[in-house]
């Protein structure tokens, strides 16, 4: 989904849909989304009944209880106001793969204004807010992986207009930039052995040319990056660009 200029919120009162892997395994992607969001004069309500987007039961197929997740969140993230996912694959679940589920239910329209303002971070900092410079300088060469979830939309783009903007930063190219990287939820534990010898593949292309800093906006697959790499005894260094954001912040 690309949000069309008519789309831009109107007001930066935000709701913040933190995601399952921040909650279990990343909490400071989520700080650092708040922080983030915060510097540029958000308002930030944090629904307290979240849970999951849903995704694990849909990609499974089993989208009677994917439908049940997902009305839970329409119930919880209810109003008008935006809802804010530092990750490219939750987000994604919300604003395409929720209307299929909800494709011939009667609260298909209520699944579609779900998904009409869920933005995913980066694309909202700079497509929702017009936001294309970030202040601050971070000495670092980063590579920025392509999660699948992100293609067709403006995240990826996003995220390198406001890295590119930063002083201090070179962003490293590489090859077979759309590679999956064999994560994909629940496909790595029903094919471990694929979805491993996907990840070492492009683990080889990510670390070609030396990048201090693996860089994506979901956590999930650098989860999988890094935890194939520290079990190969080739640990690297990896961060959510909310984190790179934050942190650059730090030297304005």
């Amino acid at each position: 989904m690309s949000h069309t200029p008519e789309h831009r919120p109107a007001s930066r009162k935000v709701q913040l849909m933190a995601t399952c892997l921040c909650d279990a395994f990343y909490d400071d992607v989520a700080r650092a989304t708040v922080e983030v969001l915060e510097h540029l004069g958000c308002e930030i309500e944090f629904p307290e009944g979240q849970t999951c987007c849903g995704q694990p039961a849909f990609n499974s197929g089993d989208w009677p209880a994917a439908r049940k997740v997902i009305r839970h969140a329409m119930k919880t993230f209810a109003g008008t106001s935006p809802v804010i996912i530092p990750s490219g694959s939750c987000a994604a679940m919300l604003f395409h793969s929720a209307a299929l589920a909800f494709e011939k239910e009667a609260d298909l329209p209520e699944a579609l204004s779900l998904g009409g303002r869920t933005w995913e971070l980066l694309d909202f900092i700079v497509h929702g807010l017009g936001i294309r410079t970030w202040p601050g300088k971070l000495n670092a060469t980063i590579v920025l992986h392509r999660s699948c979830h992100t293609r067709g939309t403006r995240s990826i783009e996003a995220a390198l207009t406001l890295l590119r903007s930063i002083e201090g930063i070179t962003i490293v190219e590489f090859d077979e930039t759309e590679q999956c990287c064999g994560f994909g939820g629940t496909f790595s534990v029903t094919f471990p052995h694929i979805s491993a010898a996907m990840g070492k593949l492009k683990l080889s292309h990510l670390k070609a040319n030396g990048p201090q800093i693996v860089a994506s906006v979901d956590s999930s697959c650098l989860m999988h990056l890094g935890g194939l790499a520290e079990k190969a005894g080739q640990p690297i260094r990896t961060q959510h660009v909310a984190q790179i954001l934050r942190d650059s912040l730090k030297s304005a």
